[in-house]
């Protein structure tokens, strides 16, 4: 129970941070939808299919959707989310980080994949939805900017093991 708790915290939060970057650029709410759902599910997407792990979450309980969607749509409603998009970007980005390294270094383990494993499936779910998100959005991913962000998630696996 506590890792699908978990897993709408980070998927809503994802959710939220795709929506601000697709308002950025300007994006109609189909793009909006579009780029929500990929930061906030395809890191998890990325990591399953690597692994082999089917069906994947959202398509095995498409409510997931709805809530990425809603936190979308909330976000995009509430212009004063644009007027602070940088703090609020930051912070939302971090949960979604901090939760999906947890999450894919337990899956991984759950799978019974040893330790290097859960590590990359911590990066992996943590990182390539933002990574995706940035490149939909014409943009250079900000992991590959120097930011710490797979070095967090790296940590934050090994800590977790």
């Amino acid at each position: 129970m506590f890792l699908i708790v978990l897993f709408v915290i980070g998927i809503t939060a994802e959710g939220a941070t795709g929506a601000l970057a697709a308002g950025r650029e300007r994006m109609d709410l189909f793009g909006v939808a579009i780029i929500a759902c990929v930061t906030a599910i395809g890191g998890g997407s990325v990591r399953d299919v690597l692994l082999g792990n089917y069906p994947l979450v959202w398509v095995e309980n498409p409510m997931y959707l709805v809530f990425v969607l809603v936190a979308a749509f909330i976000t995009v409603a509430i212009p004063v989310m644009m007027t602070y998009f940088h703090w609020v970007f930051l912070i939302l980005d971090a949960v979604g980080l901090s939760v999906f390294t947890v999450l894919g270094t337990q899956i991984a383990l759950g799978a019974s994949h040893g330790a290097l494993i859960a590590i990359v499936a911590a990066v992996l779910t943590g990182v390539f939805g933002g990574v995706l998100r940035d490149i939909m959005s014409n943009r250079v991913p900000l992991v590959f900017q120097g930011d710490l962000y797979a070095s967090v998630a790296v940590s934050g696996s090994i800590l977790y093991l």
